[in-house]
């Protein structure tokens, strides 16, 4: 398969599902405490930053349908792209090693502030700034760092299993 098409293919693949996963848990993802399961995903940006670009496209593909409107797709889209590449850096400047990962898996907690500091500019609530801080950092770091985080680890650790999500080496 030609390298583009094979780009595009599983970039795709990793948007979709993305965007499957937060619509199919759409209870629980858009509430005050935003577990958004799919944010798990962010972390294979650990192992390959080439993930970055489905897992932004799956965000803002999964964010047309938000509560919140075009302004949840705007900044939750930038949100999530300083997130990848904040943990394609970290791994870059730490190793690819379980430290790194859950130093890594932070990024998703720090962009919290990002998400409120967008909702009050958007929205003209600086009264909430620290209620949406919190609450969205908490969902991130119970997702990402305490629930994913853990994963990932594991996936590391088996060579076989990490070859599986190597981007270069998936079934063509």
């Amino acid at each position: 398969m030609n390298h583009s098409v094979n780009f595009i293919t599983k970039t795709a693949v990793v948007a979709s599902i993305y965007a499957v996963i937060t619509w199919a848990f759409y209870f629980v993802g858009y509430n005050a405490v935003q577990f958004r399961v799919s944010e798990i995903m962010v972390l294979l940006a650990f192992l390959d930053k080439r993930y970055s670009y489905g897992l932004v496209l799956g965000c803002a593909i999964a964010n047309l349908t938000s509560p919140y409107g075009i302004a949840d797709v705007i900044i939750g889209s930038l949100a999530s792209l300083f997130v990848v590449v904040m943990i394609s850096i970290t791994r870059k400047l730490l190793g690819f090693n379980k430290f790194a990962l859950y130093t890594a898996s932070l990024w998703a907690t720090i962009s919290a502030a990002i998400i409120a500091y967008g909702i009050v500019f958007i929205f003209g609530a600086p009264e909430g700034f620290l209620f949406w801080t919190v609450m969205v950092a908490i969902g991130e770091f119970v997702v990402v760092t305490v629930v994913g985080a853990p994963i990932f680890a594991w996936i590391i650790s088996k060579e076989s299993i990490l070859k599986k999500f190597a981007f270069d080496s998936m079934v063509e």
